[in-house]
């Protein structure tokens, strides 16, 4: 049987960027516990101050499929290229041609800047395939194809 999966971020604004990803992911902000309208309810209810009230957020898929998606505030910071990245599946894939792909890819990369994401290169090596690889609002990569 295989484990569930939670990707994890280590973030300098884990509110921001669990904002921007629950947008670009179409996710949305993970439900508060039972008994509490919000958060804030939540975090006042065990006690933990204020200033340490955007040390993490989740977002999770509305439709439960998707993995858990958590962001933790780190103090250090980014030092280079990811070690991991995700792909966001934008286009209909290999079974439609390219230039319909690139249409399909290209309209969501605008989304995407619009939510605060850079375009940093176009990926396209000739075989057919075609990536676009972004910047998260805290300069993580990331891929639409």
């Amino acid at each position: 049987m295989a484990f569930k999966l939670q990707v994890v971020f280590d973030c300098r604004d884990p509110s921001s960027l669990s904002k921007f990803y629950a947008e670009a992911l179409h996710y949305k902000l993970q439900d508060p516990p039972a008994g509490y309208t919000s958060w804030e309810s939540w975090l006042k209810a065990q006690g933990i101050p204020e200033d340490e009230w955007n040390s993490a957020s989740a977002i999770v898929d509305p439709e439960g499929k998707g993995p858990r998606v958590y962001f933790q505030q780190m103090d250090t910071p980014k030092l280079g290229k990811n070690r991991l990245h995700i792909d966001i599946n934008a286009s209909a894939g290999m079974r439609v041609p390219l230039d319909e792909r690139k249409i399909q890819v290209d309209k969501e990369v605008e989304r995407l800047v619009g939510l605060g994401a850079t375009k940093h290169r176009e990926l396209d090596e000739g075989r057919g395939e075609y990536c676009v690889i972004m910047l998260d609002p805290e300069k993580n990569e990331f891929c639409v194809q």
